[in-house]
C-alpha cells in the first residue's frame, strides 16, 4: 500500500472498528489497511453479483432502476451507464462542505461497511477508496441533502464521484476537480461495474460519522464534567457529603454511582474542604449536590448513544445485500437511519444537560451573593468586569443547546413518489448533536475558567491533589486574571483542552483513571469480558458437580480458568478505580485568607475541637 498517512495502519474488516479508531483516522490522519479476511469476503460477494448478471437475473439496483423505477429492467449493455447515472443524479447535496474530520470519518465508515462483504463491490473499488483516504484526497461533500433513509444518498454520491474522477476534492490544501486530484495523488479513476454505484451510496455513514465523532467527544466531556464540577464545588466551599456511597447505593443507576465515586476521589484530601467542614451549612444547591444524578443520567444516555453508533459503524447497511454463503441477493431496509437518529437525539439531550448544569454552577461562581467571592471574580470590580461576559457566553450556548435538543428523529417526510414514505432524519439529528456537544465543551470551559479563578481566592488553602493538578494545567494556558483582557481565545483554548482530554489527563495523573461506568455497564462495550465472566460463572457452578461425579481433570481446569478471569477482573477494577485515602482526624483550625481588593465568604471555619467537642473521624 502506497499510503502517506502517518502511523501504523488501522486494519478494517467490517467487524471491529471502534470510536477510538474512528477518531484516530478522522482527526489525526491514521492510515487504513484492509484485513485479509475482508479481502476474501469482498471477492466472494462480488462473485455472486457477477453470476447474477451473467444469468440475466432481475436484481434491484443491479439490473433495474432505483426507487420508484425499481420495476424498470435495464439491458446488460447499459449496466455500467446505470451505475454512473445513479452517482451523478444523486449528487444533489447543498450547503457548507463537511470538515476534514467528518469527511475522513465518512470515507472510513463506508470502507468499513464494504469490507464486511455484503455489498458486492470489486476489491479494486474498495482499495481505491482506502487509497483516497490514506493519500488524503478528500472529496468535497456538501453537508445537506439527506433525510437518512435509503441511506445518506446525496452525501455518499458526492464521495463516490471522486472514485470516477468527477466532482471536487481537496488535496494538498487545494480544492481541485476530481480527475485532477486523482492525477496529482498518483491514482486513476475507475469504471463502475454493476451494483457498485448503489453499494457506494446506500448507507447511514454520514449520520454515523458525524454522530460517532460527537459521541466520542461527549464521552470525554462527561468525565471532564465531574472534574470541572468538583473544582467548582471546592472553590465554592461545598460539601462532599452528598456523594456518600450509601446514598447512591440506594438508587443504583450505573452512571450516577460512577460519577459519585469520581467526585469523592477528586475531592479527597482537599484542605479547602477541611477548612469549612463544621461551618454549619447543611447542604448545597442542586447544581452542586445533584452532580452525580445529573452527570450520571447524562453518561448513561451517552453510553446508549455510543453503543448504538458502535454497532452501526460495523453494520451492513446496503440494499440489496449479497450473501455469499448461499449465493442470494436479498432486498431489505438496513439503510434506514432510525437507530442512529434516535441515538443522536439522545446524545444531544444528554450533552445539553451537562451544559445546562455547568452554566448554573458558573452562575454561582460569579454571583457574589451565592459565592461570597468578589463579583464576577474581578479583583477591582467596577474598573474591571472580570468574567461577567464569559458567563453570558455560557448562558447563550446553554440556551442554544436546549433548542437544538428538540429531537429530529420524530419527524418524517415522504420522498421518492411515496416509495420512501418514512425517513429517519438521522443526519439532522447528528448535526444537532455535534453542535450541542461543541457548545457544551465551551460551557464547561467557562466554568473551568471561573472555578480556577475562584480557587485562587481561597489561597493559601489548597484543593486536593487531582484538582490542583488540573488548576496547574489550566494555568499553563490561561494565567490568573488580574486585569480585564480578551477572553474568547482563552475559552477556546480551555474548550480544546477539554475536548482532547487534557483536563482528564491532569486529574488522572494524580488519582488514577476516573470511571466512565461500572463493570456491568462496561460489559456491553466489551462483550468478550462479559463472555469471560459468564465462563467463570459456569466453571464455578459445574466444577463442584463434576468433582462429585468423579471427574477430576475438568474441575482443575475450570477452577484455573475461573481464577484467572476473577484475577483479571480484580486487576481491571484496581486499574479503573484507586482507593480513597485513609481516614484522618480534623483538629486544625483553618481560616479563609481575604485577598486585598476582594472579600471572604462570611463563614468562620472552626473544627469540632474549638467548641470543646471530641474530634470526629471523617472521610
Amino acid at each position: 500500500m502506497n499510503a502517506t498517512a502517518p502511523g501504523t495502519p488501522l486494519a478494517i474488516d467490517g467487524q471491529a472498528l471502534d470510536l477510538d479508531g474512528l477518531e484516530a483516522v478522522a482527526r489525526t490522519g491514521r492510515a487504513v489497511a484492509l484485513a485479509a479476511s475482508a479481502r476474501e469476503a469482498v471477492r466472494a460477494s462480488r462473485r455472486v453479483v457477477d453470476e447474477a448478471v451473467a444469468r440475466g437475473a432481475v436484481v434491484y439496483g443491479v439490473t433495474t432502476g432505483f426507487g420508484s423505477f425499481a420495476d424498470v429492467h435495464v439491458p446488460v449493455e447499459r449496466l455500467r451507464e446505470l451505475q454512473l447515472n445513479l452517482i451523478r443524479s444523486h449528487a444533489a447535496g447543498v450547503g457548507v462542505p463537511l470538515a476534514e474530520a467528518e469527511t475522513r470519518g465518512l470515507m472510513l465508515l463506508r470502507a468499513n461497511v464494504l469490507a464486511k462483504g455484503f455489498s458486492g463491490v470489486r476489491l479494486e473499488t474498495l482499495e481505491l477508496l482506502v487509497e483516497l483516504l490514506n493519500r488524503r484526497v478528500h472529496p468535497v461533500v456538501p453537508s445537506q441533502g439527506s433525510v437518512g433513509a435509503s441511506g445518506d444518498l446525496a452525501p455518499l454520491a458526492h464521495l463516490a464521484l471522486a472514485l470516477v474522477g468527477e466532482g471536487e476534492c481537496v488535496f494538498g490544501g487545494h480544492r481541485l476537480p476530481g480527475a485532477e486530484a486523482l492525477r496529482a495523488s498518483g491514482l486513476a479513476p475507475l469504471v463502475l461495474e454493476p451494483k457498485e454505484g448503489l453499494a457506494l451510496i446506500n448507507g447511514t455513514q454520514l449520520a454515523t460519522a458525524v454522530g460517532g465523532l460527537a459521541a466520542a467527544e461527549a464521552l470525554r466531556l462527561a468525565r471532564s464534567a465531574d472534574v470541572v464540577g468538583a473544582l467548582t464545588l471546592d472553590a465554592l466551599e461545598g460539601t462532599d457529603v452528598a456523594f456518600d456511597p450509601r446514598i447512591h447505593a440506594a438508587r443504583p443507576h450505573p452512571g450516577q454511582a460512577a460519577s459519585a465515586r469520581n467526585l469523592r476521589r477528586l475531592l479527597a484530601g482537599s484542605a479547602v474542604r477541611e477548612s469549612h467542614r463544621d461551618c454549619g451549612r447543611v447542604q448545597d444547591a442542586y447544581s452542586l449536590r445533584c452532580m452525580p444524578q445529573v452527570h450520571g443520567a447524562a453518561r448513561d444516555a451517552l453510553g446508549y448513544a455510543a453503543r448504538a453508533h458502535l454497532v452501526e459503524m460495523n453494520s451492513a447497511t446496503d440494499n440489496p445485500m449479497v450473501f455469499a454463503e448461499t449465493g442470494e441477493i436479498l432486498s431489505g431496509g438496513n439503510f434506514h437511519g432510525q437507530p442512529v437518529a434516535i441515538a443522536a437525539d439522545l446524545l444531544a439531550i444528554a450533552a445539553a444537560e451537562l451544559g445546562a448544569i455547568s452554566e448554573r454552577r458558573t452562575e454561582r461562581l460569579v454571583n457574589p451573593s451565592l459565592s461570597g467571592l468578589p463579583a464576577f471574580l474581578a479583583r477591582e470590580g467596577g474598573l474591571h468586569s472580570g468574567l461577567m461576559m464569559a458567563h453570558v457566553t455560557a448562558a447563550a450556548l446553554a440556551s442554544e443547546s436546549k433548542v437544538l435538543a428538540h429531537p429530529a428523529s420524530v419527524d418524517s417526510i415522504p420522498t421518492s413518489a411515496g416509495k420512501e414514505d418514512h425517513v429517519s432524519m438521522g443526519p439532522t439529528a447528528a448535526w444537532k448533536a455535534a453542535r450541542v456537544v461543541a457548545n457544551t465543551g465551551r460551557v464547561l470551559a467557562v466554568e473551568l475558567l471561573a472555578a480556577c479563578e475562584a480557587l485562587d481566592f481561597r489561597r493559601p488553602l489548597r484543593s486536593s491533589e487531582p484538582l490542583e493538578a488540573v488548576h496547574a494545567r489550566v494555568r499553563q494556558s490561561v494565567p490568573t486574571h488580574g486585569q480585564d483582557r480578551v477572553l474568547g481565545p482563552e475559552i477556546e483554548a480551555l474548550a480544546h483542552l477539554l475536548r482532547t482530554g487534557g483536563v482528564l489527563d491532569a486529574a488522572e495523573s494524580a488519582c488514577g483513571t476516573l470511571e466512565w461506568m461500572p463493570l456491568l455497564a462496561r460489559l456491553r462495550r466489551a462483550p468478550w469480558l462479559g463472555g469471560a465472566l459468564l465462563l467463570a460463572l459456569a466453571a464455578g457452578i459445574t466444577a463442584p458437580v463434576a468433582y462429585a461425579l468423579g471427574v477430576r481433570r475438568w474441575p482443575l481446569l475450570a477452577g484455573l480458568a475461573a481464577g484467572l478471569v476473577l484475577l483479571f477482573g480484580g486487576l481491571e477494577r484496581m486499574w479503573q478505580r484507586r482507593p480513597l485515602p485513609p481516614r484522618r482526624r480534623v483538629t486544625e483550625r483553618h481560616r479563609l485568607r481575604v485577598v486585598p481588593g476582594g472579600k471572604g465568604n462570611g463563614h468562620d471555619h472552626e473544627s469540632a475541637d474549638d467548641d470543646g467537642e471530641k474530634p470526629r473521624w471523617v472521610m
